[in-house]
């Protein structure tokens, strides 16, 4: 997802000459970040085999990272094409 949103973010660059500027970039950016989060908690989760609590809560906020993540770029790419 990382590989859509610096994508994004330059293609907003290069518009923003024509239309003039605009915010969507920095919301791309600050939703980038929760990819990355999401990257991280996956990561520790896969780390964490284990099966304790920690495993779970990895697990869960890695999810809920990538959810939030996938509607706000769907959000964002809605605003940027309207």
């Amino acid at each position: 997802m990382l590989g859509v949103c610096t994508p994004l973010t330059g293609l907003v660059k290069v518009v923003q000459g024509r239309i003039g500027p605009s915010r969507v970039d920095e919301y791309v950016g600050l939703e980038s970040l929760l990819f990355v989060a999401s990257a991280i908690a996956s990561y520790f989760s896969v780390r964490h085999v284990d099966g304790t609590r920690a495993n779970a809560r990895f697990e869960r906020v890695g999810a809920i990272c990538f959810i939030v993540g996938l509607l706000s770029l769907a959000v964002i790419a809605l605003l940027f094409a309207y």
